[in-house]
């Protein structure tokens, strides 16, 4: 059933490739999290004995799932999974928590968190690839709900969009991570923003950027992957993310040089699942997220690809590997993967995206 469900996401990213028991299932892991405070990781620069705050006052919208990040790809999970199931048997607790956490008064905090210069690389740039994911989300659906929630985030948005703006031609090199400051990731996420709300500055900047960064990668080193931690392969971020910039058949050539072992049907270490020993482990079990992320990687880079290429049929096979082992583990019964693990499962599972991601021939 699982891999039933990724198969279809392929040929149609916009459906409900999830039912709706599992639809609820997944929500009712993120609605356990949102307004859980504690345990807490904040990733505050401290200027002063005035800022030793709760994580409630200083992020009244985005305080619970253990961390800042996690919270908001919570808020889009849930905001996702209502918005492909509307009748979803938890559907009015959700309007209400979500209600709860994106007035405009907890949005104007969240915002002006981001002023003072100290704020200003807070979850720089996973956390803000997240809330203009959210910001997307809620712009595309609607719903008199989400129409109120986008316009109540608006100060949010256009202070990430800023940020970022100012940010990357200041970044002179990528970085290439298995985990949260990865640049390819959080490009893919900023491109899709810019393609669906119509900014088309930031589209053309990402595109550009992305151009400079790894348009002349080549024979990318697979057997480098993974380290201990990761939920990212920052190999196949980056395809991801060139399949969104580059036109079909330049995508394909830059592929070849990029990973030339797939058409030999060789994807070095991408051949196997990563095995996760302790699911309780809050970085261990960053790799069934890895499992995951590179299985909607995988389906993306197939996705630009002919039907009858053989790196796409290789790239589909690999997908069901991986997202197979990942989506065993979102169910742990422990918090340091149930805080975030279905968000990864959700996005994969409904292709999220895919449909954003082509670029106008």
């Amino acid at each position: 059933m699982i891999l039933l469900m990724v198969n279809a996401i392929a040929g149609n990213a916009d459906a409900a490739a999830i039912g709706a028991d599992q639809a609820e299932k997944f929500a009712r892991l993120a609605l356990a999290g949102i307004d859980r405070e504690y345990p807490n990781k904040p990733g505050e620069v401290l200027r002063g004995p005035q800022d030793l705050q709760s994580p409630r006052t200083m992020h009244p919208a985005f305080f619970g799932c253990f961390d800042w990040h996690s919270s908001v790809h919570g808020h889009w999970m849930l905001v996702r999974l209502l918005r492909l199931h509307p009748d979803l048997g938890s559907g009015a607790e959700i309007r209400s928590r979500l209600a709860a956490h994106l007035s405009a008064t907890n949005l104007a905090v969240e915002a002006a968190y981001f002023e003072p210069k100290e704020n200003q690389s807070f979850e720089r740039m996973y956390g803000w690839a997240w809330a203009l994911r959210l910001a997307a989300e809620l712009r595309s659906w609607n719903d008199p709900d989400a129409k109120q929630w986008a316009r109540n985030t608006a100060p949010l948005e256009e202070k990430i969009v800023a940020l970022t703006r100012d940010y990357l031609p200041r970044l002179t090199y990528p970085i290439r991570t298995g985990v949260h400051p990865d640049t390819a990731f959080a490009l893919s996420q900023i491109l899709d923003y810019a393609r669906i709300v119509g900014n088309r500055e930031l589209e053309q900047q990402s595109i550009a950027r992305a151009r400079e960064y790894y348009l002349n990668d080549r024979s990318y080193p697979t057997a480098y992957e993974p380290s201990g931690e990761d939920f990212f392969s920052p190999g196949l971020n980056v395809a991801d993310l060139m399949r969104r910039v580059l036109p079909a058949e330049e995508f394909s050539t830059w592929l070849d040089a990029y990973l030339p072992g797939l058409r030999e049907g060789k994807p070095g270490a991408w051949s196997t699942a990563a095995q996760v020993s302790d699911l309780t482990d809050p970085r261990i079990v960053h790799l069934v997220g890895l499992n995951l992320t590179r299985a909607w990687t995988m389906q993306g880079a197939a996705s630009a690809l002919k039907a009858d290429d053989p790196r796409r049929t290789l790239l589909e096979k690999l997908r069901d590997i991986h997202s197979a082992e990942g989506l065993k583990y979102v169910f742990s019964g422990s918090y340091e993967g149930e805080h975030w693990l279905a968000t990864f499962a959700v996005y994969l599972l409904t292709g999220t995206g895919l449909s954003t991601a082509v670029t106008p021939r």
